[in-house]
C-alpha cells in the first residue's frame, strides 16, 4: 500500500478515477484494498479497462430502473454474483464474452453448483441488459447455456415433519418456537414471510399477506392449531388483531429477522431432539401435504401456498397422494 497517489479524483463518495493523457478511467474496486491499487497502477502503466468492461456493465446496471424493480433479497443475491464476476473478469470486455466463458465458469463452480448456476443466470440478465438497454452486445452468449444438476449424493431434500413430530411439537415445544411452527404449517408461507405478519393482518379467522418473493396478496384462514398458539401469543405480548406490532417479535423489539428465527427453531429442534426430523422449509411443505390429504387438487394448494408453479405442489402432493392412497389400499386388504 502507498500513502500517496497521483493523479486520483474521487468523483463522488466512494466512486475514484484515474487520469492518463487526459483522460479519466474508473475504478471499480474499494478505495484502501489491494485490488484498488492493482488497478490504479494498471491503469497508469496504460492497461486501462475495456469501456465495455463488465465492471461498467455491473455499475450501469445498478443504476437502471432494472436494478431499483428487484426485490431487497434479490439484491443481495445479485450482489454476490456481482462479487464475483467484478473478480474473474471486471476489467475484460462484454463484447468478447462466449458461452463458452460460460460454461467454463460453470466447470469452475462444480463444487457450488446451486451458486454456479445462479451467476450464469445473472450474467444472462446482465448481457440481455448490455444488449437491449446498451447496445454493447448483437445476441446474449449466456443465453440458454446449459445449467449443471447437483449430483445426486449431494442434494439434500428438506425433510418434512411426520405425524409423531407434529405430535412432539404441539405438546412440548415452548411458545414461541410453537407459534412459528404453526405459522409454518397453519399459513404454508415461505419461512422468510413468516416474519412479516403484523396483527393488523390478522381477522381472527384469516391472515393477510404480500408474499415478499412474488409480490402475490394472499387472504390466508387458519388452523384451528394456529388459532390458538396465536391467541396464546397475542394474550403474553398485549397486542391483538387491529394491532400494528408484529406477530413475531425480535430481542430488540421489532419484527423478527429471519436469521434469528431460524437460530430459535434450531435450537428448539435440539432440545427436543428432533434436528433431523424437520427444518424450516420442511414446514411449508407439510402444509402442503396436508392439504391434499384433505382433498385439495393442485389448483386451490397454490391458491394458499402461492407457488408460481406446480412443480413443488405435484412433489409434495404427489407424495402425500400417495400416502393417502396406500393406507386406503391396506385397510381394503385388511
Amino acid at each position: 500500500m502507498v500513502a500517496f497517489k497521483r493523479y486520483l479524483w474521487e468523483k463522488s463518495p466512494g466512486v475514484w478515477y484515474v487520469r492518463r493523457k487526459g483522460r479519466y478511467h474508473r475504478i471499480t474496486a474499494a478505495h484502501g484494498t489491494e485490488d484498488f491499487d492493482r488497478q490504479y497502477w494498471s491503469i497508469l502503466k496504460g492497461n486501462t479497462p475495456a469501456r465495455t468492461s463488465w465492471g461498467a456493465l455491473i455499475d450501469a446496471f445498478r443504476a437502471s430502473d432494472r436494478w431499483r424493480e428487484l426485490k431487497p433479497r434479490t439484491r443481495a443475491d445479485y450482489d454476490k454474483c456481482f462479487d464475483y464476476i467484478r473478480a474473474q473478469n471486471g476489467d475484460r470486455d462484454v463484447a468478447r464474452f462466449t458461452a463458452r466463458d460460460v460454461a467454463k465458469m460453470l466447470d469452475a463452480n462444480a463444487h457450488r453448483v446451486r451458486f454456479g448456476n445462479y451467476v450464469a443466470s445473472v450474467l444472462s440478465v446482465l448481457c440481455e441488459f448490455a444488449r437491449v438497454d446498451l447496445g454493447w452486445l448483437r445476441d446474449n452468449p449466456a443465453k440458454g447455456v446449459r445449467k449443471r444438476r447437483v449430483p445426486v449424493e449431494r442434494r439434500k431434500p428438506h425433510p418434512v415433519p411426520d405425524d409423531a413430530t407434529v405430535a412432539k411439537m404441539r405438546a412440548e415445544a415452548l411458545p414461541l418456537p410453537r407459534l412459528i411452527f404453526e405459522l409454518g404449517i397453519g399459513t404454508v408461507q415461505r419461512p422468510s414471510d413468516l416474519t412479516r405478519f403484523r396483527w393488523g393482518d390478522y381477522d381472527g379467522e384469516s391472515l393477510r399477506l404480500v408474499q415478499g418473493k412474488t409480490d402475490k396478496p394472499l387472504r390466508l384462514p387458519v388452523t384451528a392449531e394456529l388459532k390458538a398458539a396465536l391467541q396464546e401469543a397475542g394474550d403474553a405480548a398485549g397486542c391483538y388483531m387491529g394491532d400494528s406490532c408484529p406477530i413475531l417479535i425480535g430481542p430488540d423489539g421489532a419484527a423478527m429477522k429471519y436469521h434469528y428465527l431460524a437460530t430459535i427453531m434450531l435450537a428448539e429442534r435440539r432440545r427436543l431432539g428432533l434436528e433431523e426430523a424437520f427444518d424450516l422449509h420442511g414446514l411449508r411443505f407439510r402444509g402442503v401435504m396436508e392439504l391434499a390429504w384433505h382433498g385439495c387438487d393442485d389448483d386451490e394448494i397454490m391458491a394458499y401456498s402461492g407457488h408460481a408453479s406446480k412443480a413443488m405442489v405435484i412433489k409434495y402432493a404427489g407424495e402425500a397422494r400417495q400416502i393417502m392412497r396406500a393406507r386406503s389400499a391396506a385397510e381394503k386388504r385388511g
